[in-house]
């Protein structure tokens, strides 16, 4: 008998416990001042349909409707997190219908844009880079900059059909201009795909055996915005530079597509590179066809300045 009085004790406490959380829960429900706008604005919730529905109100008034109880995104009290309620009421019955708070829009915004870049092998530092990082007071980079600026603020409803050459000594920041333009263009919902050519020239030799290379092809054709970072660094096998390269490149420039690139040659110096293979066979009319192309598609750039990736 005594287990079960002291039992009985346990629930009667218990129970008087959560009365009171109930009770005092019911208060602060009643006396938001949202909750108070919302049965006066609706004569048909009367007391006893708000009774009934007190939980449901109580969902609606404990969180967060601007995320000014969230420290963050990833931090969202709310029962669906990046979710806001809305409470209607329809006849006497309150329905809470969930939309995406401003986080949450502003990050799938985010997610959207950077959708919109592909990259092939390109570090993080390059993917996020910002325009207004850029330095406006270094004048070893001021045509650079101005290029960019220029380029960008004249792209309107249709994209010009020639990108940049940029070109310069090693460290000196020419694909971090990629980046922002990249990131720019992607704010104005312009896919771009930027590829590292050593490792481009990797992937095209390794998706030979899986037979992806003409899919691979395809997508650096047709994407609105190419960039191949570092031009003349891979070495290349004369098929490579003539069927691959040279077959993009023409298409582009057919289409009218632009290209960006980045290189440690200018054009003269490019074309002597690409005039040898890695086989060490010469044909300096091949390496020209490129280079002509590439100036159909870009206009040169000069980058210059300190080493900024240091010794």
């Amino acid at each position: 008998m005594e287990p079960i009085q002291k039992s009985l004790q346990k629930w009667m406490r218990n129970h008087k416990q959560f009365q009171q959380r109930f009770n005092q829960m019911k208060q602060e429900v009643l006396q938001s001042p949202e909750i108070k706008n919302l049965v006066s604005e609706h004569p048909s919730l009367t007391n006893s349909e708000v009774e009934k529905q007190l939980i449901k109100l109580y969902e609606y008034q404990s969180q967060s409707k601007n995320c000014e109880k969230c420290p963050s995104r990833e931090a969202c009290i709310n029962i669906l997190p990046g979710h806001v309620p809305q409470a209607e009421v329809v006849g006497t019955e309150i329905k809470l219908v969930y939309n995406k708070c401003r986080r949450e829009r502003k990050q799938e915004h985010h997610r959207k844009q950077r959708s919109l870049i592909s990259s092939l092998h390109m570090p993080k530092e390059i993917l996020e880079a910002k325009i207004d990082r850029l330095d406006f007071k270094d004048d070893d980079r001021a045509q650079a900059v101005q290029s960019t600026v220029q380029y960008l603020e004249g792209i309107d409803e249709q994209l010009p059909s020639k990108g940049l050459y940029f070109h310069g000594p090693f460290g000196v920041g020419k694909t971090y201009f990629l980046g922002v333009i990249a990131n720019e263009l992607s704010e104005k919902n312009i896919a771009s795909m930027i590829i590292y050519m050593p490792e481009f020239v990797r992937e095209i030799k390794a998706s030979i055996k899986n037979d992806s290379m003409n899919d691979k092809i395809e997508a650096f054709k047709k994407t609105p915005v190419l960039m191949l970072d570092d031009i003349g660094a891979e070495s290349q096998s004369a098929w490579f530079r003539d069927e691959v390269l040279g077959s993009i490149l023409q298409y582009r420039m057919m289409e009218r597509l632009p290209v960006f690139f980045t290189s440690n040659y200018t054009l003269n110096e490019l074309e002597k590179v690409l005039m040898t293979s890695n086989r060490g066979d010469t044909d300096q009319v091949k390496a020209q066809r490129i280079t002509e192309r590439i100036h159909q598609l870009s206009d040169m750039v000069p980058v210059y300045g300190q080493n900024r990736r240091g010794s």
